[in-house]
């Protein structure tokens, strides 16, 4: 009897990679044979991110294409894009069912109904009153020399830009017996990073029940317990959650990566107002710096977004400070997406598309400033750094590419490079956006 194969698309964050893997998970343990995306399958699933027109028109895209290339296989749109615009994605000739977030995880169960047409063509329900969650261990993050493991789901913030709280629901903490067995089973399978993602993971532990008072720190001094020789990585977190006692764990706690992902989006307190966050600037900086002071080598990115509605040239100009008071080498900027059914959308003096992209490209060539900065610096002081390798470099099979603790991105000429390898490193050259290094250990030490 022949074997069903499925293959998995992911767009979009570390959540919907982690979802993947758990449903890619859940297909196996039925038997069903996981195959690369570009080879052919019985069955595709398509997990999609919705947080901008941009990130909906490829999930669009990518449908069209598995369609047109596999015209007889199962399609199945899940994820975001499909919470929010099931109609769209029905819509689109040769799809086999749109499945909601509240039920993503339940395909394992569903596909028998599939097969012999027995579903509906959508699958969608309130994600405010259900909401698909984890249940088991995975084994592995197919593909990745580093794991990442979801901590919490949804978010409760509701910025006036954003749709993802609409898609996700509101924030649910996942047990921390189940992260922490997750994290084990990892860790024993090789896995030298762990990296915890979610909707907003500062949020974790806020909403569950109990007379113990759960929190972000709580659960990062559970998970740097855990005995073996790995590291820890946290996703992007908004600064108001920075408070005392996560800097406390964030700089007492070995395992974590002097590394922090901020969710900033602006340098302007007004700014930050009409968009409904939780901070002011003057927060965000008194925050930054506290984790400066206990953390002086760690590395910053941040989201930052430019033309937000009403953003006028000392707002815009206040994100450029940002950048350079904060020492933010790797920001993350994209320009405001047009987005009907936000509350930004109905925002007058939007700003024009042209200066959207003229701002963008001045936030990124001011990050790139400051990274190489810090890259002339490092390279100064010859510094060591731990790589996690991940990948032979496309021009020199014998160098490898990977990323410190700090996610600096390094070429290490030479060595024996076997990708998930975690080594010790000297900073020996700039390459662009890449720093040249050699190994510091003697079995590494090869010719190139």
């Amino acid at each position: 009897m022949k074997q069903h194969s499925f293959a998995t698309t992911t767009l979009g964050c570390k959540v919907n990679l982690f979802e993947s893997g758990l449903i890619g998970h859940s297909l196996q343990d039925i038997d069903w044979r996981q195959v690369e995306h570009t080879d052919h399958a019985d069955l595709y699933i398509v997990n999609t991110c919705t947080v901008t027109n941009e990130a909906d028109r490829q999930a669009r895209q990518t449908v069209r294409r598995l369609i047109r290339q596999n015209p007889q296989s199962l399609i199945v749109v899940t994820g975001c894009y499909a919470q929010i615009s099931p109609e769209a994605c029905a819509e689109i000739p040769g799809v086999d069912l749109v499945l909601g977030n509240d039920r993503k995880l339940d395909l394992h169960d569903l596909l028998p109904d599939l097969i012999q047409g027995k579903l509906p063509p959508v699958l969608v329900g309130d994600v405010n009153e259900h909401v698909s969650l984890p249940e088991r261990i995975i084994e592995s993050c197919d593909g990745h020399t580093r794991a990442f493991v979801q901590i919490q789901q949804g978010c409760n913030q509701g910025c006036t830009f954003c749709i993802i709280h609409t898609a996700r629901g509101p924030s649910r903490s996942f047990p921390i017996t189940l992260i922490k067995r997750q994290i084990e089973r990892l860790v024993l399978n090789g896995y030298r990073e762990i990296v915890l993602c979610g909707v907003d993971i500062g949020s974790y532990g806020y909403e569950l029940d109990g007379e113990q008072h759960y929190n972000l720190a709580t659960l990062l001094r559970e998970v740097c317990s855990i005995s073996g020789d790995f590291r820890l990585r946290i996703s992007s977190i908004d600064p108001s959650y920075l408070d005392a006692e996560l800097i406390d764990v964030l700089a007492g706690e070995e395992k974590i990566c002097p590394h922090f992902h901020l969710s900033l989006q602006s340098g302007n307190t007004l700014i930050l107002k009409r968009m409904k966050r939780r901070y002011t600037a003057e927060l965000m900086y008194e925050r930054v710096a506290a984790l400066a002071e206990r953390i002086p080598h760690a590395v910053y990115g941040a989201d930052i977004m430019t033309g937000f509605p009403t953003e006028s040239d000392q707002a815009f100009e206040d994100s450029i400070a940002m950048i350079e008071r904060l020492n933010i080498a790797f920001p993350h900027v994209f320009s405001y997406s047009d987005r009907p059914g936000v509350p930004a959308a109905r925002i007058p003096r939007q700003v024009p598309h042209d200066i959207r992209k003229k701002r963008t490209r001045i936030l990124i060539e001011t990050g790139e400033k400051v990274r190489d900065k810090l890259f002339a610096a490092l390279l100064k002081k010859q510094h060591c750094v731990s790589v996690l390798l991940e990948k032979p470099d496309k021009d020199h099979p014998k160098w490898a590419f990977g990323r410190s603790a700090e996610y600096l991105p390094v070429i290490v000429q030479g060595g024996n490079a076997v990708a998930g390898d975690l080594i010790q490193v000297q900073i020996t050259g700039i390459d662009g956006s890449r720093l040249i290094a050699r190994p510091a250990l003697d079995r590494y030490n090869m010719h190139a």
